[in-house]
């Protein structure tokens, strides 16, 4: 499938052209760049603006086949002049967000802009400096126009970023259908909420599950970590930066695969055992006809279904076998509790230790 580039590189890209043309009068077109990884990429203006002391660039983001949320969206670099021995300097445009709580790697009021995106930049204006004989002492403004409404598609309103998107990459390269940003989000929404000090923590395989829970203990969203299906990628990060308690909330599939020892939850990638299902469903004072028919079944629906029809607690002991696995994993440093959600909403089992 066909790689695309990072709001990162796109920014990099729009930095090189306006500072270039600020300094010469005219725009590369397309403008090369040089990413973190070696690779050498021309970017196609898609608009160019010289003014008194100022010069704007624009780049659309391609994000090749990737189903990014910011894939043709504009990334606009307005660049000028900055006081003497200032060096590069960043400001947030319009759609580009603000840092408002601790806990990411940048401090609380700055733009959005990431450690690398920034170094990207940096090293551009060097360059070009040194090509054109230039102090460069430089401010930098990136904006992607409509930014503030993509952002609400993200996790930015919940870790603190308001007004807008994150300029993001560490390579400047978006791979298609990349787990990595997802896993990095989850990462990210540990460290802002250990960084605000919350005890309590909730991670959920989706919306249904998510809603239930936050209602359930009236948690704030900072406290809401969008798992899906990253049961690994949250619990091996919250292994090494502990909170005090984590509850899981989930469907029941999902969880029937946690509870079979699976990190990575997509129907992709791990599939329910139906076998482990009717051991369990032994295991919890199943008969024998009703094993066989969960051994038998479709899906892990139809088999809770059969469980709740004859009153055996399968859900509960899901929760208890999920809980397991995220306990031993771990390692003891998070209470953990488990809450199995259906499809309606209502909480059809739980395991707390």
């Amino acid at each position: 499938m066909r790689r695309g580039w990072t709001t990162g590189a796109c920014a990099t890209a729009a930095t090189t052209a306006a500072y270039t043309a600020l300094l010469s009068g005219t725009f590369p077109d397309p403008v090369t760049v040089r990413l973190p990884n070696g690779l050498t990429p021309a970017f196609v203006l898609a608009r160019e603006e010289l003014g008194d002391g100022v010069a704007r660039a624009a780049v659309v983001k391609d994000a090749g086949d990737d189903p990014d949320v910011t894939h043709g969206a504009l990334v606009v670099a307005t660049v000028r002049k900055g006081a003497t021995g200032s060096g590069v300097t960043f400001k947030a445009g319009d759609g580009v967000g603000t840092v408002t709580l601790p806990g990411l790697p940048l401090a609380v009021g700055e733009p959005a802009i990431n450690p690398v995106p920034r170094e990207m930049m940096r090293r551009a204006v060097g360059d070009v400096a040194a090509g054109l004989g230039d102090a460069g002492d430089v401010e930098i403004e990136i904006s992607i126009p409509g930014g503030a409404a993509l952002a609400a598609k993200t996790w930015n309103p919940r870790l603190g970023i308001v007004g807008g998107l994150s300029i993001l990459g560490t390579t400047g390269v978006v791979i298609p259908f990349s787990c990595s940003a997802w896993i990095h989000s989850i990462h990210r929404g540990i460290d802002v909420a250990r960084a605000n000090g919350l005890v309590h923590v909730a991670a959920c395989t989706g919306s249904t599950s998510e809603r239930v829970v936050q209602a359930l203990y009236g948690l704030p969203d900072i406290a809401m970590l969008d798992m899906g299906d990253f049961a690994g990628g949250l619990l091996k990060y919250l292994r090494r930066h502990p909170l005090p308690r984590l509850t899981i909330g989930g469907g029941f599939g999902k969880l029937c695969k946690l509870g079979a020892g699976h990190l990575d939850l997509h129907s992709g990638r791990s599939q329910v055992d139906l076998d482990w299902l009717a051991d369990t469903a032994t295991a919890c004072g199943a008969g024998d006809s009703m094993v066989a028919a969960v051994r038998a079944t479709h899906s892990a629906g139809h088999a809770l279904a059969l469980a709740r029809d004859a009153g055996v607690p399968l859900a509960d002991a899901v929760a208890a076998r999920a809980r397991q696995t995220a306990v031993s994993l771990l390692g003891g440093g998070t209470a953990v509790e488990v809450i199995v959600i259906d499809r309606q909403g209502g909480i059809v089992g739980r395991a707390d230790g």
